[in-house]
């Protein structure tokens, strides 16, 4: 570092050309940014930094650090518009909310106001959005549209509604789209927006999935003497995202500052292609009040600032012991001072903190709001670039859709199946509930709270691109409709294990902190 004091009198007289004065601050941070680089290219980039401080029009000729920031974030989309970026982190509570017009057969924009304490309609209105988004994929699926002509001879179905069954005393070869629910205890049936109606289970195969009420589910069967006797169940069909998107048209349904989907972007699918080996770190338990976790978390953290990844996402809890809110202030402290001797990382890399439902914020219910701010301060001082993100939430890398969710998901759907599958993988089991529900959260609200006014956070529809799950049980990975989707694993008691995602090649890596002491 001896040639930042040099480096830093080169940056005052470049800006004192340019008719700026940079405070010392300023100054000190730029050379730290750019001291890394050769000769020839620093000289660029300060040509660079130098016209995009210009351009920001400032009242008073005199540069401060948070301009010089901005600067180099400008510098980094050159070539981009003005709504285009490489990287954002999305919070759920500004997830654009759309409703289905069954009239006009799309969805449009609903630009009603939200808050935390909805009227009592919000309720049954959420779940009446997710039927009717699952109503008009499962309706024109080839099985049902009979408008739809196909070269293979494949038998049609017709998908009633509840409402048809009640009206008659038995009817043959019944298809129902429905919520799986237990009006009375040990007792489950059917409901849909036309009506309700008990189910037989007794002699029902099931298809592949996790099924719990609060799902919805396709029914084949019989009906007769009041109650529907189901032969088969399993869950509404799933469609690529492509297909899902053409009811949308290009507005952003992601969230963001951009009006039109950035899927369709030249400029990031370009920049996308040639990214090389830009990666995103993901890691869950970070228990910052563990020694050993701490140890870790430093190596991994040394690793990378030899090669920067684009993001390091870090979700709760963050703390093991969970006793004081302010330990765990002290130890986001002692992170940044961590974090403030890693010039490459500060330079190149965003730390993304996910909250748990253990972590100090509000009740556990979803979706949660970032850490609080007196927590995470002293941390955001040594490491400017730190996000605090809701749980859930969205990232957007190039034209790149990712939801990244701390929770034990896939032990709650275990827990609550009323069929536990005898044959297959744990991890296409859960991938198919998650994919064919559309939503983060297929389980009743007792087992999984959240605010109704905000479910549009949780959507999985259209697919994105990769989904990641903050699951303390063992970590895997699949796909399915060209969606990835990844459970992190605990990182302590996985062995320091975490995953690594390679948006080029859209190739998740299993990745491992060396134990060179023989375990915890």
């Amino acid at each position: 570092m001896s040639e930042i004091p040099k480096l830093k009198a080169q940056i005052v007289s470049w800006f004192n050309i340019s008719g700026f004065q940079i405070r010392s601050e300023a100054s000190v941070f730029l050379a730290e940014q750019i001291v890394s680089l050769a000769e020839p290219t620093r000289k660029q980039w300060l040509q660079n930094i130098a016209g995009h401080v210009q351009g920001q029009n400032l009242d008073l000729p005199v540069v401060e650090k948070k301009h010089i920031e901005l600067a180099i974030k400008e510098a980094n989309n050159t070539g981009l518009e003005d709504n285009e970026t490489i990287f954002s982190v999305i919070n759920a509570y500004d997830v654009p909310r759309f409703r289905f017009n069954e009239e006009k057969k799309k969805f449009l924009p609903d630009s009603g106001k939200r808050g935390f304490l909805p009227g009592p309609d919000a309720k049954a209105e959420y779940i009446r959005e997710r039927y009717l988004t699952l109503w008009q994929k499962t309706s024109r699926h080839e099985m049902f549209n009979t408008s739809k002509v196909s070269m293979q001879d494949v038998k049609r179905l017709t998908l009633r509604k509840i409402e048809l069954l009640l009206s008659t005393s038995k009817m043959k070869e019944v298809v129902v789209l429905g919520l799986l629910t237990q009006l009375t205890e040990g007792k489950f049936y059917l409901e849909d927006p036309t009506g309700v109606v008990p189910i037989d289970l007794s002699e029902t195969v099931f298809s592949s999935g996790l099924f719990c009420e609060g799902c919805f589910v396709l029914a084949s069967g019989t009906y007769s003497d009041g109650t529907l006797k189901i032969d088969e169940l399993g869950f509404p069909v799933t469609e690529p995202a492509s297909s899902s998107r053409a009811f949308y048209g290009t507005v952003n349904t992601w969230g963001g500052r951009s009006k039109t989907l950035l899927k369709y972007s030249k400029n990031l699918t370009e920049l996308e292609r040639n990214s090389g080996g830009d990666s995103i770190v993901f890691l869950a338990d970070c228990w910052l009040d563990n020694s050993i976790v701490m140890k870790k978390l430093t190596q991994l953290l040394v690793g990378y600032n030899s090669f920067p990844p684009r993001a390091i996402v870090l979700m709760g809890p963050f703390s093991k012991s969970n006793d004081n809110p302010y330990h765990l202030k002290e130890r986001f402290q002692a992170l940044g001072e961590i974090l403030a001797s890693y010039d490459s990382l500060k330079r190149e890399t965003d730390i993304v903190l996910v909250p748990s439902c253990e972590d100090p914020t509000i009740a556990n219910i979803l979706p949660r709001p970032p850490l609080p701010q007196y927590l995470t301060a002293d941390l955001k001082r040594s490491y400017p670039r730190l996000v605090l993100a809701t749980n859930p939430c969205r990232l957007q890398y190039c034209t790149q859709q990712i939801v990244v969710c701390r929770s034990d998901l896939v032990t709650k759907l275990c827990r609550n199946t009323i069929h536990f599958p005898k044959s297959g993988q744990l991890a296409d089991h859960f991938a198919r509930t998650l994919i064919s529900q559309g939503t983060l959260a297929p389980l009743h609200p007792i087992a999984c709270p959240i605010h109704w006014n905000y479910d549009a956070a949780l959507t999985l529809y259209p697919l994105p691109d990769l989904i990641v799950i903050g699951d303390t049980c063992q970590g895997f990975q699949t796909t399915e409709q060209s969606c990835t989707v990844l459970n992190t694993g605990s990182f302590p008691k996985s062995n320091f294990g975490f995953k690594v995602y390679i948006p080029t090649s859209r190739v998740v890596e299993d990745s491992q902190i060396p134990d060179d002491h023989g375990g915890q």
